[in-house]
């Protein structure tokens, strides 16, 4: 496992776990809902998916770690939405 995986690994799971609790102290401190864990863990969801999806390449143009980060980020901000609407 050579610096840059670590790196790329840290970014995504970073990013995942940051929304994970952002969302989760966004919603039942700021916005005083209540959420069930499934939609709280959500953008975890993206780092395991993340995780056991690469296994050596080769990757396609969108498969990226900025790609999956941004993808964690819009899973939390859509955990987030759908809270708040339903």
């Amino acid at each position: 496992m050579d610096l840059d995986s670590v790196r790329e690994d840290l970014l995504v799971a970073g990013v995942a776990a940051g929304g994970a609790v952002g969302l989760t102290l966004a919603l039942e401190l700021l916005a005083d809902v209540s959420v069930p864990f499934w939609l709280e863990a959500a953008p975890l969801g993206v780092y395991f998916a993340y995780l056991f999806t690469r296994k050596g390449g080769p990757y396609g143009p969108y498969d990226t770690v900025r790609n999956w980060a941004l993808l964690a980020a819009m899973v939390a901000l859509a955990a987030a939405a759908y809270a708040l609407l339903v």
